[in-house]
Parts: structure tokens; C-alpha cells; sequence
């Protein structure tokens, strides 16, 4: 077994980072090489702008190379809670955006020819118990009739042809799609540099210092100068950026892949061929990979680490929790196990914006790798003076009080969702 990611592992190096000491004078410095500040890069490249990313590892080693390889549309809320929260307009304007934000995808990958094995698969959100069932159909109908038409509220009947466990009915999101994110994040980079974009891989920001209308970016290689910044660090957020570390609850995700799966094995487990992800609190989340494995994940701890003696510990949960679902699996091997961060926030809503003359958008909470490539383009957008179309424009973000980058609360958080699970 690996322990590894399995997108990383099976995806060509990205060859194009510049190379000798990091320098030079630029118009926007991307902080982060993910699927937010590449796409940003991108954009404002194409553009015209001199733009320059400065990664602390390699492209797409953080959230954007270790997830589980959904793009699903909807929010990480219900529709219904995001209302109250948010009132109705804003509600929808975040739902529509990440509809459109699988639209920006699919046409990223058409015009740079990324091969990704990107498909419009539709997801299921599962019910795992009678009562879970209830919320999603009343979830369902305000979302169906509201803002989003292609859905549909499947019976346990309706599951036979979906999925090999038993499950109480689901709710059907056509719009939803799958890819490959090593292929994807790789080929964005790619196409990011090959537009103009500067890209230095190993080059972690440790400081920033703003004077008279400049942004001075020191790294161990090397220091650069730009006029403006943008920040899309996530839940790999260090160095001079308190602001954000102070929102930002970095929350270990984990994952296991199987080996490649038979014909007859994959009818018996995922005959739908979708992404899908169940009800409780502390769910799971699967789908087949481009090779037929099957990607079992979740927050099968609640750590803010991950490395490979706590990947290993989370990895034994999940193989436990997928031979649960699907017993049929019990004598099947593994042969990927990994981990990564994902950036919550306090009300597990994104945020972007502007502060403290920095651009930002993180905090996406699960729903990164759909929501990231849209809302990256998005701030590109604002930087170069277009329409500002930031659908969390106005959206508070207070910090989380105690919180100054390390989470100490999280086992305090899992217990609390694990009675929930227990008692709803």
C-alpha cells in the first residue's frame, strides 16, 4: 500500500515551473499554486498582466492533489439553511455559482486540451437513515423548484440500479461531474505558464511587506515585488498571514483507493458510476477512479495533521467503515492510503474578497474542488478592474475566537458530531 495520493502517483510531473532564484517585478502575485491560483493566474495572464505564483511544495500538493475527485454542485449546507443564513438571494446566487463553477471547468478543459477524464456523472446525496430521507426531500423541493430543476429525489427502490448498499433514498444532482485532479491541476499549471504566468514551485512566502502601494514577497529564494496580491493558500495557510489563520480551521480529510476493481465488483458496488455522498455528520464520500478503484473517503478523525502514522490510523477507519457499506469489498486490497487539510470556516461558508490590501478566496470548506477554478477566475477578474461578480461579496468573516492557526478544539468538534450521529 501507498501512502500517497493517488492522484499525485498517477500523474505526469508538471515541467514547466521556472527555474534559478525567485525575483522580478510583477503586476499580481498569485500566493498558492491550487486550482484558485492557478486558475487566477491563468486568467490574468491571458490577460495581459505580468503575474507571477509563488507554491510552497508543488503544484497541487495541498487540497487541490489530495481530495476526494468530486465536482459537485450544491452547497455543503442545505439550500434551506443556507436561506436563513444568508437570506434567499445570496442563497442562490452562491448555489448558481457553483453550478456555473463546474461550467468554467469543463470549458478550461476544452480550450487548453487537458486531458482529465473530466464526465458530467451526476451525484447522489444518500440517506443513511429514514429520518435523513425526510430532510432531503424537503431540502430537495425548495431546491428544485427555487434554482435547480436538474435534480430529482430517488426512492430506496429507485437505488437498486445506483448503488450495492443499503441506503433510504437519495436526491439526484445531475449538473455534478468527476475528473482527475493530478491530471487536471497539472494541466492548468501547465496551461498557466505556457499563457505567461511565472511559476515557482518550492518557494513558501515568510514575508510580506506592503509600502507605498507595493507588495514585497520574501522567500527563501528570493524575493519578488507586485502591485497586487492574491492569497489562495487554504487550509496550507503559514507565514505572514495571520488574518486568515485566524479563520480558517484547517481539518484533516482522509482517503483510501482500492485496487482496480472487476467488472462484476464494480456493478455490485457504484453500478451508477456517480460521485456520492452519504447523510450523517461524519459521512463518507466515493466514486471510481478513471482505472475502476473505488475512492472511499471522509473525516475519519478529527486531527489537523496529516501524515502518513495518522493517514495509516484514518485509513484502517475507512477501509472499516467502506467493508460496512459494502461487505463485498472485505477481501479486496488497498493500495492507496493519504490525507490533506481542508480549510473550514466557523459557518462552513467560502469567502473572498478584499483586506488589509490583499485579494483572497478560501475557506471552501469541502466544496473546493468544484467552487476553486470558478471563484480563481472570479477574482482575477476583480483584480483586473472587470465586473465584480464575487458571489460572497459582503459576507462577514469574523475570526474564531481562540483559534490562532492550530485547532485545538477539533476532538471536542468530532465528539460533538458523533452524538449527533448517534441521536438524529
Amino acid at each position: 500500500m501507498k501512502f500517497e495520493s493517488y492522484w499525485h502517483d498517477s500523474t505526469p510531473p508538471f515541467t514547466s515551473a521556472a527555474s534559478g532564484p525567485v525575483e522580478g517585478e510583477y503586476d499580481v502575485a498569485v500566493i498558492g499554486g491550487g486550482f484558485t491560483g492557478l486558475s487566477a493566474a491563468r486568467t490574468l495572464a491571458r490577460a495581459g498582466a505580468r503575474v507571477v505564483v509563488l507554491e510552497a511544495g508543488h503544484v497541487g500538493c495541498g487540497a487541490s492533489g489530495r481530495n476526494g475527485g468530486h465536482l459537485n454542485n450544491g452547497l455543503a449546507h442545505s439550500f434551506l439553511a443556507a436561506k436563513a443564513h444568508l437570506g434567499a438571494e445570496q442563497a442562490k446566487a452562491l448555489y448558481r455559482a457553483l453550478d456555473d463553477s463546474i461550467d468554467t471547468i469543463e470549458q478550461i478543459i476544452a480550450e487548453e486540451t487537458i486531458d482529465c477524464d473530466f464526465r458530467r456523472s451526476g451525484k447522489l446525496k444518500l440517506a443513511s437513515k429514514p429520518q435523513h430521507f425526510d430532510a432531503i426531500a424537503r431540502n430537495f423541493e425548495a431546491i428544485h423548484a427555487e434554482v435547480d430543476p436538474d435534480t430529482a429525489l430517488l426512492l430506496p427502490q429507485d437505488l437498486e440500479q445506483e448503488v450495492g448498499a443499503p441506503f433510504h433514498g437519495a436526491m439526484l444532482s445531475k449538473k455534478s461531474a468527476m475528473m482527475h485532479m493530478g491530471r487536471y491541476v497539472v494541466g492548468l499549471a501547465t496551461a498557466s505558464a505556457r499563457h505567461g504566468a511565472v511559476i515557482f514551485e518550492r518557494a513558501p512566502v515568510t514575508a510580506h511587506v506592503q509600502n507605498a502601494g507595493k507588495h514585497t514577497l520574501t522567500t527563501p529564494r528570493g524575493t519578488v515585488r507586485a502591485n497586487q496580491v492574491l492569497v489562495a493558500t487554504g487550509a496550507y495557510t503559514s507565514g505572514p498571514f495571520g488574518y486568515f489563520r485566524r479563520r480558517v480551521i484547517s481539518v484533516g480529510s482522509f482517503l483510501i483507493a482500492t485496487r482496480p476493481l472487476s467488472a462484476a465488483e464494480v456493478a455490485s458496488v457504484v453500478p451508477g458510476n456517480r460521485t456520492y455522498v452519504t447523510s450523517m455528520n461524519i459521512g463518507n464520500y466515493f466514486r471510481l477512479s478513471p482505472d475502476n478503484r473505488l475512492i472511499f473517503g471522509g473525516r475519519a478523525r478529527f486531527s489537523a495533521t496529516s501524515d502518513q502514522r495518522s493517514d495509516a490510523k484514518s485509513g484502517a477507519i475507512l477501509r472499516e467503515a467502506m467493508v460496512n457499506l459494502f461487505p463485498q469489498l472485505s477481501t479486496v486490497d488497498i493500495d492507496y492510503c493519504w490525507g490533506g487539510l481542508v480549510d473550514m470556516t466557523k459557518d462552513r461558508y467560502p469567502r473572498a474578497g478584499h483586506v488589509d490590501g490583499v485579494w483572497y478566496a478560501m475557506g471552501y470548506s469541502g466544496h473546493g474542488a468544484q467552487l476553486s477554478s470558478h471563484l480563481g477566475m472570479i477574482m482575477a477578474e476583480a483584480i483586473l478592474g472587470r465586473e465584480d461578480r464575487n458571489p460572497l461579496k459582503g459576507l462577514d468573516w469574523p475570526a474564531v475566537p481562540g483559534h490562532f492557526g492550530k485547532p485545538w478544539f477539533l476532538p471536542l468538534v468530532g465528539m460533538y458530531y458523533k452524538f449527533l450521529d448517534k441521536i438524529q
